[in-house]
């Protein structure tokens, strides 16, 4: 297919009307919106919560501040009080590396910095934890997932007259990300409370997050529902009146609310999943590998400045690709894509880029590439047909080496961090 004409940059954030008409014109039909009729068809692509690009993700790190982090972490109404660093996007795809996130916050307050340095070690652990397994994080790692007695549940596991569901699949659904505490409440309630199937309710967050990734979602609602961790999270009225008390107060079933106790499931029986215990975990080359490519070839995962293949040679082209089948098969939210184009927008007024629609190993066949080697199963397959003849080291945070992945914990005893 012949290359497509260039996204957009941002506009700063106050005009997006341009990087819709483009998402909508060549995306369009492989968004969750464009196949959908009830959500608008083309109609209703919307841009989310963040504007992409390394402009964007620049002020977001410049404007950091992590005091209180430790207190205020785990707050969600109201909006003003919340800690998050709401860096998480940025982060996913590769516009801010982990290892510039933390050196941003080592002036921190002890307390605030070493919580919010775990949460950087969470998303670490979660790629060492996809690194060696790939796929086979869509299955139960640990134990199956919790019985459950309750069959009073409406079809829709995120009931909408209860307000927290409601407002929580609101922010998801528009926004395109949530602070860490209600993606939990979501998967605890889709599995522990109402006995969904995981992995449906794994998907139906992935497609709309903007920092949505396999290895962190799939790590988090495995550890939430204990199929990863061997212990549920239970999701009560508890968690909502500290966290979001003026949700309870507006609900509907304040007097007869369906989560006012504990959750009664039980763990489910032990699996025979991959194999978690000490080993080594794949890391991908130390020191770059080959040299002298013509051209950069770019993944989501791999869209900033400070890539190791793009920042070698600020002035040689890039190239990226939106991988039609994938998209097709996925049918991410628009808003999702919208990000993506606003990066590539971003970027492309800082170096030589194309951008292309297809399937990536046709659309790059033949040509002279240098990549940064990525912990993804995707980014290994399509590279062994596609063969670059440079390859650099992924910006690991902790590089891997033989560890034990059966627990966050024993994972950072291996890695003595």
């Amino acid at each position: 297919m012949p290359a497509l004409p260039l996204p957009p940059a941002p506009e700063g954030g106050l005009d997006r009307t341009a990087v819709l008409d483009w998402v909508a014109t060549h995306l369009g039909d492989l968004t969750l919106e464009g196949d959908d009729p009830s959500t608008g068809g083309l109609d209703g692509i919307a841009a989310g919560a963040f504007v992409g690009g390394q402009d964007a993700a620049d002020q977001a790190l410049a404007m950091l501040d992590i005091g209180g982090y430790a207190r205020r972490r785990s707050q969600v109404l109201p909006t003003t009080a919340r800690g998050a660093s709401r860096l998480s996007p940025y982060i996913r795809h590769g516009l801010l590396p982990l290892p510039t996130v933390w050196a941003a916050v080592a002036g921190a307050p002890a307390p605030d910095r070493g919580r919010y340095r775990d949460e950087l070690l969470w998303a670490e652990y979660a790629r060492h934890l996809y690194s060696r397994v790939g796929s086979a994080n869509g299955r139960a790692l640990r134990r199956e997932q919790p019985t459950t007695g309750r069959t009073s549940w409406s079809a829709d596991p995120w009931p909408s007259e209860m307000a927290c569901m409601a407002a929580v699949t609101e922010e998801l659904h528009t926004g395109g990300w949530l602070v860490n505490q209600t993606r939990m409440w979501l998967a605890s309630q889709w599995t522990v409370r109402a006995g969904a199937e995981w992995r449906e309710g794994e998907d139906a967050m992935y497609v709309h997050l903007l920092d949505g990734s396999r290895a962190s979602n799939r790590l988090g609602w495995q550890w939430t529902t204990g199929t990863g961790s061997g212990k549920a999270y239970g999701f009560s009225r508890w968690q909502v009146e500290k966290r979001a008390p003026a949700l309870c107060r507006r609900c509907p079933l304040k007097d007869r609310c369906p989560i006012q106790e504990w959750p009664d499931a039980e763990l489910g029986p032990a699996v025979d999943g991959p194999d978690l215990g000490r080993g080594p975990v794949p890391a991908g080359p130390e020191t770059v590998q080959g040299a002298d490519a013509d051209q950069v070839w770019l993944t989501a995962e791999s869209l900033g400045t400070e890539d190791p293949a793009l920042a070698a040679d600020p002035d040689r082209p890039a190239v990226f690709v939106f991988d039609e089948p994938l998209l097709r098969r996925l049918r991410l939210s628009a808003k999702r894509l919208v990000f993506l184009a606003e990066t590539l927008g971003d970027l492309a007024e800082r170096r030589p880029l194309e951008v292309r629609l297809g399937r990536v190993a046709d659309e790059l066949a033949g040509r002279s590439l240098a990549a940064t080697w990525t912990p993804v199963p995707g980014w290994s397959r399509i590279a062994a047909v596609l063969r670059p003849v440079e390859v650099h080291p992924w910006p690991w945070l902790m590089r891997p080496r033989t560890s034990s992945l059966r627990s966050f914990s024993a994972w950072r005893r291996d890695l003595r961090c």
